[in-house]
């Protein structure tokens, strides 16, 4: 019988190729999306690519009774992944209650919920950002790398949701949790049918990217020319966001076959080689045969 895996805003970038490699490994998935970043399209993409069409409830994860109904229709759900969060780092300095709202209530409710549920683990999405701006003499950055104060409140949210489930889980809830810390997510799946698609302005480089070289934004605006690095701009360690899946695939397989050796663990999800930003653009041009302004 296949495992019922929940995918907390399953139709976003990261957790629509996850929900792709979910299905490729066996799992039956929930998708659980308000579209507040998102497109309903996404799940004919998924469909077209795995011959599943996952099931899927519009719902905003803040609303815990919504959440618990919606458990409630659909039983046997033994993991969840959440990717559901606002992310833009602009943003969460401008308006830091709504980060604080969206991410960390949303994580908060579906905890509680967990027992009520016998929902076994939890991966959680959180970031790189933990470890604020990296030491040069100490790379690549490892998981055991200090902590370092949060430089927005989007990177709070994730230095506060890991405390949050550290505490639950060490308090003697009854489930296990798998955090994930990601460097920078880049790519598409190989076939097209899904990809880097957010509503509105793109917050991330190569949705920007890929805009500016189909024409629909006027030009590519490159912040920083200072950096301590061959080409003064800003270096990045990129991972291909279908490893990136996958790896979460990893994840789930390894909490709910009983292969953790702690009650929370972390992984760092990256490549520990950087690429900058200018050679990132090059890249893209020499590929494409497209100059972006």
């Amino acid at each position: 019988m296949k495992q019922k895996i929940l995918v907390a805003g399953g139709t976003g970038y990261i957790g629509s190729h996850t929900t792709v490699e979910l299905q490729n490994a066996g799992y039956e998935v929930v998708i659980i999306d308000d579209l507040s970043n998102s497109n309903i399209e996404v799940l004919d993409g998924i469909e077209r690519i795995t011959g599943i069409r996952p099931e899927f409830i519009q719902l905003d994860l803040k609303d815990k009774e919504g959440t618990r109904e919606a458990l409630k229709a659909h039983p046997g759900i033994k993991g969840i992944i959440l990717f559901a969060a606002s992310k833009a780092v602009g943003e969460s300095v401008q308006q830091p209650l709504k980060y604080y709202r969206n991410n960390v209530v949303t994580l908060v409710n579906l905890l509680e919920l967990m027992p009520e549920f016998n929902i076994e683990g939890i991966v959680f999405s959180s970031s790189c950002t933990v470890y604020g701006q990296p030491d040069p003499e100490n790379l690549p950055v490892t998981e055991n790398a200090p902590i370092k104060p949060a430089t927005s409140p989007y990177g709070n949210t994730k230095q506060i949701n890991e405390e949050i489930i550290r505490d639950t889980i060490h308090a003697g809830a009854p489930f296990k949790s798998i955090i994930l810390r990601y460097f920078n997510p880049i790519g598409a799946h190989p076939t097209a049918e899904i990809g880097e698609l957010p509503n509105g302005v793109p917050q991330n480089l190569i949705p920007y990217l890929t805009q500016t070289a189909m024409g629909i934004r006027k030009e590519l605006s490159v912040f920083g020319d200072d950096y301590d690095t061959p080409d003064g701009s800003c270096i990045r360690d990129y991972i291909n966001v279908v490893d990136l899946a996958k790896a979460h695939v990893i994840a789930m397989d390894r909490m709910l076959g009983g292969k953790s050796l702690d009650n929370v663990e972390i992984f760092n999800l990256g490549t520990g080689n950087g690429v900058s930003v200018l050679e990132l653009i090059n890249t893209f041009e020499a590929a494409t045969g497209v100059k972006v302004p």
